[in-house]
C-alpha cells in the first residue's frame, strides 16, 4: 500500500540513515502530489494518533499541521531542494523546546541531546506505548450526525484521532479501511432520507472490518507485550481451556503459526496481510480441530473465514473433562536441549487443567518458569537451584491459582451485581477481621480486576500489574 508507506518514510525517515536526505524528500513529495493534501493530511492524522496514543487531541494538531505545511511548502514546483531538510530541522528543535506544543514522550529528552540527523532518527523512533483500555465510545447514530452537520471537518479530524489512538495497534492497513468506511458510513447516513436504515445497512456491510480493527489491536497489543515466544504460549493456553482434550501436538503448532501471524501482520503495510494470514490460520485450526469439538466445527462451518475466526475466539474455556494424570516435569527435562519446550508443555498441561485461570495469572507463570531457568540451569549445581524453588512454587501456587480460578469462574458465570455480592461474602469469611471500609476495599479491588483481566481481551500490562 503505497499510501501506508510514504507514512512510515515520512514519519519514521529510516531510509534516510542510507540513502540520504534527498530520497525521502523525493519519496514524501511523489507521494504527497499522488494523494494530495487532504488524503495525505488523513494519512498523517492516522499515523501519529497510533504512534502518540496517549497524545491529546490539541498536541496532534500542532504535530498534523506542521508535518503537512512541511510537505506542502518544501513540495512546491520550484521550492529549494535544501527546504525539506531545513524545515524537518527546526521541526525537530521545537520538538526539543520545553514549551513544544507536540506529544510528549519521555524518551524525547535524550533524543534531544544529539544534533543533527541523529536527532531527527531519535525523535522519529519514539512512540507511545498502547492505550491499557481503548477510549473510543461510539456515540448514537443522532449525536454521530449532529456533530458531523456542526463541523464535518473537526468531527473527522476528532474521529481519526480518537479510533485511531484507542486502536493504536491494529496494522496501518486495518485502520485506514475501518476509518475510511466509517466516514463514509457518516457523510452517506446523516443526509439520508432514511438515515436509520442507511445506518442499519453500512454497519453490516462493515461488521467484518470493525471486528479485525478490535481483534487485531488486541492480539498485536499482547503481541508487542509478550513477544513472540510468550505469545506462543498465550495462544496455546487459550486454545487449551477452550478445547482441552486436544492433544499438546495439535495445538502447539497451530499457535506458533499464530504467533507466526502476528510476527508478519502487526507491523507490516501490506493491504491484506492480516485478513489473508489470519484466514489461512483458520483454516489450519478448523481442519486440526473440528473433528474434536462440536463448538469448533459449528464455527468452521461458515463461508467467510475471518469471521469463523472472530466465533472461534468468542468461544469460552470450558472445564476438562476426565484427563490422564499430567506427567511431573524433571529437573533434567527443563534444563534440557529441549527445555523451553518441556516447561511450555507443563504449562499447557495446567492451564487445561484450569479453564477459569486468566491470561495474565498464565503469564505470570510462564515468566517464572523462564526466570527459573536462566537462573538455575548454567549454574554449576542447578538441580539444587531448582528444588528449591520447586520447593517455593509448590507452596504458594495452589492457593493462587485456586483464588484466581474461583474469582474469574465467578465473573464469567455471574452477573456483575450476583459477582460482588458473593465476592464480598466470601471475603467477609476470608477475612473476618476486616473493618467494612477495608473490605469495601478488598471487594473493589478483586472486582476491578475481574472485570479488566478475566476476559479474553484483557489487556497484558495492565493486568501483568494487577496480578
Amino acid at each position: 500500500m503505497r499510501a501506508a508507506l510514504v507514512l512510515l518514510l515520512l514519519l519514521a525517515a529510516a531510509h534516510a540513515a542510507h540513502r540520504g536526505k534527498a530520497y525521502v524528500r523525493e519519496k514524501v513529495c511523489q507521494e504527497y502530489r499522488m494523494l494530495g493534501k487532504e488524503n495525505f493530511r488523513t494519512l498523517t492524522i492516522i499515523a501519529n494518533s497510533r504512534k502518540y496514543s496517549n497524545g491529546t487531541f490539541e498536541e496532534m494538531g500542532h504535530l498534523v499541521r506542521e508535518i503537512v505545511s512541511l510537505a506542502e511548502t518544501c513540495c512546491a514546483d520550484g521550492a529549494d531542494p535544501s527546504c525539506y531538510d531545513a524545515g524537518s530541522s527546526a521541526l525537530s528543535v521545537k520538538s526539543c523546546r520545553a514549551d513544544s506544543p507536540f506529544p510528549a514522550h519521555p524518551g524525547t529528552a535524550e533524543c534531544c541531546s544529539h544534533e543533527g540527523l541523529e536527532r531527527k532518527l531519535c525523535l522519529a523512533a519514539l512512540r507511545h506505548p498502547p492505550q491499557q483500555l481503548p477510549r473510543f465510545l461510539q456515540p448514537s447514530d443522532q449525536e454521530l450526525c449532529q456533530a458531523f452537520r456542526r463541523d464535518p471537518r473537526e468531527f473527522a479530524d476528532r474521529f481519526l484521532y480518537e479510533y485511531s489512538s484507542s486502536y493504536s495497534q491494529a496494522p496501518l492497513p486495518v485502520l485506514l479501511g475501518s476509518t475510511r468506511t466509517f466516514l463514509s458510513m457518516v457523510s452517506t447516513c446523516c443526509i439520508s432520507p432514511a438515515p436509520t436504515v442507511c445506518f442499519l445497512k453500512e454497519k453490516l456491510q462493515r461488521k467484518t472490518l470493525s471486528l479485525l480493527t478490535l481483534t487485531s489491536h488486541q492480539l498485536c497489543s499482547r503481541f508487542s507485550a509478550y513477544g513472540k515466544d510468550k505469545v506462543t504460549f498465550s495462544y496455546l493456553a487459550s486454545l487449551a481451556q477452550k478445547v482441552p482434550t486436544a492433544p499438546f501436538e495439535d495445538l502447539f503448532p497451530l499457535a506458533e503459526d499464530a504467533a507466526e501471524v502476528f510476527s508478519q501482520c502487526c507491523d507490516s503495510v501490506t493491504e491484506d496481510c492480516m485478513q489473508k494470514k489470519l484466514s489461512e490460520h483458520t483454516a489450519k485450526a478448523c481442519a486440526a480441530l473440528s473433528a474434536l469439538d462440536k463448538r469448533f466445527a459449528d464455527c468452521c462451518r461458515g463461508k467467510n473465514l475471518m469471521e469463523n475466526y472472530f466465533c472461534i475466539l468468542a468461544l469460552p474455556p470450558v472445564p476438562a473433562p476426565k484427563l490422564p494424570e499430567a506427567q511431573e516435569l524433571t529437573n533434567k527435562e527443563l534444563c534440557g536441549k529441549e527445555g523451553a519446550l518441556q516447561a511450555t508443555r507443563a504449562l499447557f498441561e495446567l492451564a487445561r487443567r484450569h479453564p477459569s485461570l486468566p491470561d495474565a495469572v498464565l503469564a505470570k507463570l510462564y515468566d517464572a518458569s523462564e526466570k527459573a531457568r536462566e537462573e538455575c540451569c548454567l549454574i554449576k549445581d542447578p538441580f539444587a537451584c531448582l528444588d528449591s524453588k520447586h520447593q517455593r512454587v509448590g507452596a504458594e501456587l495452589p492457593p493462587v491459582l485456586e483464588t484466581a480460578s474461583q474469582l474469574c469462574g465467578q465473573y464469567t458465570n455471574l452477573n456483575f451485581l450476583d459477582f460482588k455480592k458473593r465476592l464480598q461474602e466470601s471475603l467477609a469469611q476470608t477475612v473476618p477481621e476486616a473493618s467494612p471500609a477495608l473490605l469495601e476495599q478488598l471487594v473493589e479491588q478483586r472486582a476491578s480486576f475481574a472485570s479488566t483481566c478475566c476476559t479474553p481481551a484483557a489487556p497484558p500490562l495492565l493486568c501483568a500489574a494487577k496480578v
